[in-house]
C-alpha cells in the first residue's frame, strides 16, 4: 500500500476505495448486500475487484475418482479413459465465467461498482498481486466454511494475513439451495 493511499482520507469523496474480493464461489446477493454494507459509510466510491478460481480440471477428476466407492475402482480405469480434459477445461471456464458474472450483477444490484476476473494459479498470490496492482485498502475472502485447514491456519485466509500489508476479512458465504438462502 502506498503512503498516499494511507494518507488519503475515505471521507472527503475523493477518489477511490479498492476492496480485492477472493471469491471461492459466486458472490450471492446476500454476500453482495452483506459486502457492500461493510463500506455504505464510506464517502469514496468504493470499487470491487472480484477473483473467481478457476477449477482445475485434474482436480475435478481427481474429486470424481475419490468419491468412487471402494467397489467401483475396477470401474475407474474406463472413467479415466473416456475423460477429454480439454473438454472439461471449457467447462470448468464456462461455470467460472457464469459465476464471475453472477458475482458482478449481484455487487451491482446492491448498489457496488465492481469488476472481475476469472484466474488459474494460485488463490492468494492472484490476490496479493491484484491488492498491488489496485492499490487496495483492504481484501475479503469469500468461502463455504473449511474447518479442517482453518484450524491449521493453511486455507486462504490465514495464508493472506501473513502475505498482504492490508486489513483481509474472512466471510463465510450464504449457501444457496433450490428454495434459497440458508
Amino acid at each position: 500500500m502506498s503512503e498516499q493511499s494511507i494518507n488519503d482520507p475515505i471521507d472527503d469523496g475523493i477518489g477511490t476505495y479498492d476492496v480485492v474480493i477472493l471469491a471461492e464461489h459466486e458472490v450471492s446477493p446476500a454476500d453482495a448486500t452483506q459486502i457492500f454494507g461493510l463500506h455504505d459509510q464510506i464517502a469514496d466510491e468504493v470499487v470491487y475487484h472480484v477473483l473467481i478460481p478457476l477449477e482445475d480440471a485434474s482436480a475435478r477428476i481427481e474429486a470424481a475418482l475419490g468419491s468412487l466407492g471402494a467397489g467401483e475402482m475396477l470401474a475407474a480405469p474406463a472413467v479415466v479413459n473416456d475423460i477429454d480434459l480439454e473438454q472439461l477445461r471449457a467447462e470448468s471456464e464456462e461455470l467460472a465465467e457464469g459465476e464471475l458474472s453472477r458475482s458482478l450483477d449481484a455487487l451491482r444490484s446492491a448498489g457496488a461498482s465492481a469488476t472481475g476476473i476469472v484466474f488459474d494459479t494460485d488463490p492468494v498470490e492472484m490476490l496479493d498481486k491484484k491488492t498491488t496492482s489496485v492499490n487496495a485498502r483492504e481484501a475479503i475472502v469469500l468461502t463455504s466454511p473449511h474447518l479442517v485447514s482453518e484450524f491449521f491456519h493453511v486455507d486462504w485466509t490465514s495464508r493472506a494475513r501473513r502475505r498482504l500489508d492490508v486489513p483481509v476479512l474472512h466471510l463465510v458465504e450464504h449457501e444457496v439451495h433450490d428454495g434459497g438462502l440458508v
